[in-house]
């Protein structure tokens, strides 16, 4: 039996499928990778962040998206959804569709056991290359720990702000927020210690 040959999609063509798909997928140098569903601990932290963030900037200028939102970093061809965004000046879209976002501000990754090799190495330095974004937030759903990566004035990024405890705070100066790491894991279950 011969192997068959990999098929490679035109962005075109992986915007096309995936405007009419019933589930997600990420799109990298003509390869479209179907996203896998999460557990209780990845969704209700998600949750709660949309619940806490979400409430903070009502009536405010900056405002979320959660995981359908998808964006695009044209500097590397990446199409992904992040768990959770901020965008605090006027969207700017990929087209006229709008559903292809070009400008976070602020990008939260909810680390799962599968993910968070990605999440933390190739995909960080993807992000990194968003010119508008200036904080990386990651949340560990199988523990208590997270982590604010922040764009310095020099433009390098630097761990600016982390929690291990349910008595910490999280900062994300970028947007003049501080959220309670009780508040981010209410209602989870099972969590591992920190290390």
């Amino acid at each position: 039996m011969t192997a068959q040959p990999q098929k490679y999609y035109s962005e075109a063509e992986y915007l096309d499928i995936e405007r009419g798909a019933d589930y997600k997928s990420e799109y990298y140098k003509g390869e479209i990778f179907a996203m896998a569903g999460a557990g209780h601990n990845h969704n209700r932290i998600v949750e709660n962040l949309s619940i806490e963030i979400g409430g903070f900037f009502k009536g405010k200028s900056c405002r979320t998206f959660s995981s359908d939102q998808r964006i695009h970093i044209p500097e590397t061809g990446l199409y992904t959804y992040p768990d959770l965004l901020i965008v605090c000046e006027k969207n700017q879209y990929l087209d006229d569709k709008k559903d292809t976002i070009l400008n976070p501000t602020v990008i939260i990754e909810v680390l799962s056991e599968s993910t968070e090799a990605y999440d933390r190495g190739q995909k960080f330095h993807f992000y990194r290359s968003i010119t508008s974004l200036r904080e990386y937030v990651l949340i560990n759903s199988r523990s208590l720990a997270a982590e604010v990566f922040r764009k310095n004035e020099e433009g390098l990024w630097v761990l600016a702000s982390e929690a291990y405890q349910l008595s910490d705070q999280l900062e994300l100066a970028s947007v003049n927020l501080t959220i309670a790491m009780e508040d981010i894991y209410a209602q989870t279950e099972d969590l591992l210690k920190s290390v």
